[in-house]
């Protein structure tokens, strides 16, 4: 069994995460890609899309303004002229806004890609994956971070870019409309004339909307971002309890699981209720706000028409244009929530980029320090440990001053405490930094370290047998062989089967299956933690001396406490954890290798 480890200690305070400027250097790396040209061409085109689009809203507010001059004319010759024009903007309209989101939607999959990309090649880089459990910050479920606030940061950063410009130029453009056909008007009880007086109101109104929008969408933003971490917090829980169903069945943990669930979704529904209590507030002032705006433009603009100062094409173009403005004005407002969305997914993309950053950091500068394991490659076959310290995540020295020498070939007993067995297991594999000293492997990375339980990917049982190397670079009868090796003959006539192997065999088997990959790839190094200790002594006896016939020129050092395996090995290291100031070092023991 692994020991439980604490978590480290917190690091000093971070600095303020800037994330909108990290996000936005994320997307010039985008903009900057080796794909940069199919990039910028795919946004431009998306740029003289969304120009179209409001060049055709133009164009309808003039269609509209001649259609009611028309039928105040009770014209029908121009009735029926309007309704051919109306029949091609129609036409341009649906082509436009088709392709439109066509293009949008291919810009959003394809930064998502790119993103997701980037992060992944983080999160597997040298181990992050795992050492980023231990690490400070706050980069909790970050497979949820990259597969889902990935999805929607991207999506709504392309969505708003998108309403924004259309928004800006929609208010260029209907300005100048609106100064065109709404004249002037005297301030009441006054002989003053205010030009343009329809652009000012609607500059007013909307100003006033935005902001009384944002004073009530400031709660808005700070709930979305708590509920889409408890919702994140909700899912890993779950999908943890489906991940080892097994072991919470076996020990009846239905209940204790079920709290844990009712826990977290009580977290969700305090979350809810929140950001419910702030959506009541914003909703409430827009729908007032909405519905007031159809009506607003005509209420002040009738004095003209009733004074024939306009005539209604005039007056309706006018009211049109001023709900287009004001609209226009009003993208804070309309899009507050979509806004708070993406702030909080950006959020949780940015602090598990910096997290992970830092951790690329701590690799670059790997073995300059005291409090780092140097892990490095030899030219020669032999590994080589030089004044080794392990400590524990939270600092506490559990090894230390601890030397050894491996030639190619020898064959080493490791036992001991387990939390310095394991640990060492670790440091060796690169996934244990914390300590100090050297650790030089063997030239190349023929080096296969199994631990106590195999990793089983979902597939067909050749691929997992083969894992990680590609299936198809072993023959029928090779894998045949290695499973009758690892005493799983059995297996051999489901080698093409698709399963869930971790559930779908015990654990001797999977145990079994791991031993496998060794009589398989057949590495010139194995590392073992472990990994027999599901076996009895007569199978875990047998399986030593199928390793010392199969793999005869490989070097083996196998963690193990069970007793009555001495003789298979050169060598044999006592570990054992250090005791208060006193180090307890390892003792080294010569075995005699018994012909097998």
């Amino acid at each position: 069994m692994q020991p439980t480890l604490s978590h480290p200690e917190p690091h000093p305070e971070p600095r303020p995460r800037r994330s909108g400027r990290q996000f936005a250097r994320m997307a010039r790396d985008y903009w900057n890609s080796e794909r940069r040209w199919t990039v910028r061409g795919a946004v431009l085109l998306l740029i003289l899309l969304t120009v179209a689009q409001v060049g055709l809203a133009i164009w309808v507010s003039y269609w509209h303004r001649e259609l009611f001059d028309a039928l105040e004319a009770r014209s029908l010759g121009d009735l029926l002229r309007l309704v051919m024009i109306f029949v091609l903007i129609f036409v341009l309209t649906m082509a436009v806004t088709a392709l439109h989101m066509h293009v949008k939607r291919w810009v959003q999959l394809d930064w998502r890609r790119w993103m997701t990309s980037l992060l992944l090649d983080q999160w597997m880089d040298h181990a992050h994956h795992y050492r980023l459990q231990y690490a400070a910050g706050e980069h909790d479920n970050p497979d949820g971070r990259i597969a889902e606030d990935i999805r929607i940061a991207t999506e709504a950063a392309v969505g708003l870019a998108h309403s924004l410009l259309f928004s800006v130029l929609v208010l260029g453009s209907f300005v100048d409309i609106l100064l065109s056909v709404s004249g002037s008007a005297n301030l009441p009880g006054t002989s003053i004339a205010v030009p343009g007086y329809l652009v000012l109101m609607a500059f007013l109104y909307a100003g006033v909307g935005t902001v009384f929008g944002l004073m009530l969408g400031r709660p808005l933003i700070r709930s979305t971002n708590k509920l889409q971490s408890v919702e994140a917090n909700l899912r890993y829980g779950l999908a943890r309890a489906r991940e080892h169903s097994e072991s919470i069945a076996l020990l009846h943990g239905e209940p204790s699981e079920r709290r844990n669930a009712d826990g977290l979704f009580t977290d969700v529904g305090h979350g809810w209720n929140r950001q419910t209590l702030a959506y009541l507030g914003i909703v409430s002032f827009s729908t007032g706000y909405g519905t007031l705006l159809p009506v607003f433009p005509i209420l002040i603009a009738a004095p003209q028409y009733i004074a024939g100062a306009m005539s209604l094409g005039l007056l309706m173009q006018a009211a049109q244009a001023f709900q287009r403005l004001t609209s226009a004005l009003s993208w804070p407002i309309d899009n507050l929530g979509e806004i708070a969305r993406c702030r909080a997914s950006i959020e949780r993309i940015v602090t598990l980029h910096q997290d992970m950053q830092v951790l690329e950091q701590e690799d670059r500068e790997h073995g300059h320090g005291e409090q780092r394991i140097d892990v490095q490659h030899s030219s020669h076959q032999e590994l080589d440990i030089r004044g080794l310290r392990l400590a524990s995540p939270n600092g506490n020295t559990l090894l230390k001053d601890f030397n050894l020498h491996v030639r190619h070939g020898e064959r080493i007993l490791i036992t001991g405490d387990p939390a310095v067995t394991i640990s060492l297991f670790k440091a060796v594999a690169g996934l244990w930094p914390w300590g100090g000293g050297e650790i030089i492997l063997p030239a190349g990375r023929d080096i296969m370290f199994i631990p106590q339980r195999p990793f089983l990917p979902e597939g067909s049982l050749r691929a997992v047998l083969s894992y990680p190397q590609d299936a198809a670079g072993y023959s029928t009868a090779c894998l045949h062989r290695a499973l009758e090796c690892a005493g799983i003959a059995w297996l051999a006539p489901r080698l093409e089967e698709h399963d869930d192997w971790s559930r779908a065999l015990p654990l001797r088997a999977q145990q079994r299956l791991g031993i496998a990959r060794l009589f398989l790839q057949q590495p010139g190094w194995v590392f073992i933690e472990e990994a027999t200790d599901a076996f009895d002594s007569k199978d875990e006896i047998d399986t030593m001396e199928l390793l010392h016939h199969e793999l005869p020129n490989s070097t083996l050092l196998n963690i193990s406490r069970h007793n009555g395996m001495d003789h298979f090995y050169d060598r044999k290291l006592v570990l054992n954890r250090l005791r208060g100031q006193k180090t307890a070092p390892a003792s080294i023991e010569p075995v005699a290798l018994p012909e097998v």
